[in-house]
């Protein structure tokens, strides 16, 4: 039997809805120098799902060819689209943009943000829930941005979301995983649920902790795209993910306050020269 856990990471999966994934990296494309290092990205990270913000999308006026590279290198490596309601700050605002994406891009899956606070841009939950909700009986397979709040998250698993993605840190700011408590305890408390950590991620270290933790995958966006490399740090993001992924399924020690010798001690005196 292979007992190698960086192997029995290239072949478990996980699951969004009915379709079953290897890659626990999702990749956001705002904010890349070009398309080309965009498309470039894409392929370093071997993501399997990338999303994009139609909001923005449609306030530009125009994309510069960043959508039409996306939907290129989606069709090239079989990788799949998430739409996301970035922008939104009321349930009524991010169903209709949902229901635009799935029109615009023929996908039933729906990244939901609906921000209620912009300084934080921390969800607002009231609002939040019930897109949720209103999105599942549409037929929509809801992947929610919410924070690593228990009860709101229990709320949108019973509003009909297959997963949840809670926050490490507010969306942009490179902080890391800021409550490794509130994480844990939505891991312990929800052990049957895909959780996939988005927003906050700053460094592959911090993508590797939260593996490491048991989350399901990594979501994230600015830590690649404005890196003075982001085709590297796309790369970099990759192993980290991985490792962090192997790591938990070799185990990871348990922490003590006292030293434990790792050699004996015990028994004979082993003497030199005698």
């Amino acid at each position: 039997m292979n007992t190698d856990p960086t192997s029995a990471v290239a072949t478990d999966t996980w699951q969004v809805g009915d379709i079953a994934l290897t890659s626990r990296f999702l990749l956001g494309t705002a904010g890349y120098p070009s398309p080309q290092v965009l498309r470039e990205a894409m392929l370093a990270s071997r993501s399997q799902v990338v999303t994009v913000g139609l909001k923005r999308q449609l306030a530009a006026g125009g994309d510069n060819g960043f959508v039409q590279m996306i939907q290129a290198t989606l069709k090239e490596t079989g990788a799949r689209l998430l739409p996301n309601t970035a922008g939104c700050t009321t349930a009524r605002e991010a169903v209709q943009l949902a229901q635009m994406a799935r029109e615009l891009y023929g996908t039933p899956w729906v990244k939901l943000e609906v921000v209620g606070d912009d300084y934080t841009q921390q969800p607002d939950p009231v609002e939040l829930v019930e897109a949720a909700r209103q999105l599942s009986q549409d037929g929509f397979t809801v992947l929610p941005y919410c924070t690593d709040d228990l009860v709101t998250c229990q709320r949108l698993l019973d509003a009909g979301c297959p997963l949840l993605m809670p926050w490490g840190a507010p969306i942009g700011s490179g902080q890391g995983l800021v409550n490794p408590f509130a994480l844990r305890l939505l891991r312990e408390r929800l052990p049957g649920v895909v959780l996939i950590v988005d927003a906050g991620i700053g460094a592959p270290s911090h993508a590797a902790q939260a593996m490491e933790m048991g989350f399901d995958a990594v979501l994230l966006n600015s830590a690649v795209s404005q890196s003075s490399d982001p085709v590297r740090m796309a790369s970099a993001f990759r192993q980290a993910i991985e490792a962090g992924r192997a790591a938990y399924l070799a185990g990871v020690m348990a922490k003590q306050d006292f030293a434990v010798a790792t050699t004996p001690v015990g028994g004979k005196p082993f003497l030199l020269g005698g």
